[in-house]
């Protein structure tokens, strides 16, 4: 059976999407056992790309995007059981031509560094990042 893409979240049922990122190595570095945040996580993404394997979801691209400029991918999750047959390429395809004037940033899993190049991304070396607990100086 060929896989099913589809845009936005209202066909999916949440427990499925954390199903998917159980079933996928994302799992390991996403909060799936604080629903909640999970669920504010994908509310809140105003791009999705959904891939089915019949009734089982198999793969989604979750993005925050302003559609012209930048679109950032924050989770790209394939079941482990469905990985290496093209679902990640595809979902990234069909992310870029939602907002194909925007440059696609992520970034990258450990265990995917070696993933994206293949697909044609450049890696970029002034990317940085600053996490919730991470004092900015001059902060109380």
């Amino acid at each position: 059976m060929p896989i099913d893409y589809r845009f936005g979240r209202e066909q999916v049922e949440f427990r499925e999407v954390l199903d998917l990122y159980a079933a996928s190595t994302l799992g390991e570095r996403r909060p799936i056992d604080d629903p909640a945040r999970m669920e504010a996580m994908w509310q809140n993404a105003n791009l999705i790309v959904t891939a089915w394997d019949g009734p089982l979801l198999v793969g989604l691209a979750r993005s925050l995007t302003d559609g012209v400029y930048c679109t950032y991918l924050s989770d790209l999750a394939v079941r482990v059981s469905h990985q290496r047959g093209g679902i990640g390429r595809e979902l990234i395809s069909r992310t870029r031509a939602a907002a194909p004037q925007a440059t696609i940033i992520l970034l990258a899993a450990p265990k995917a560094v070696d993933y994206y190049p293949r697909l044609g991304f450049t890696r970029h070396e002034s990317a940085w990042i600053l996490r919730p607990a991470d004092p900015l100086p001059g902060d109380a």
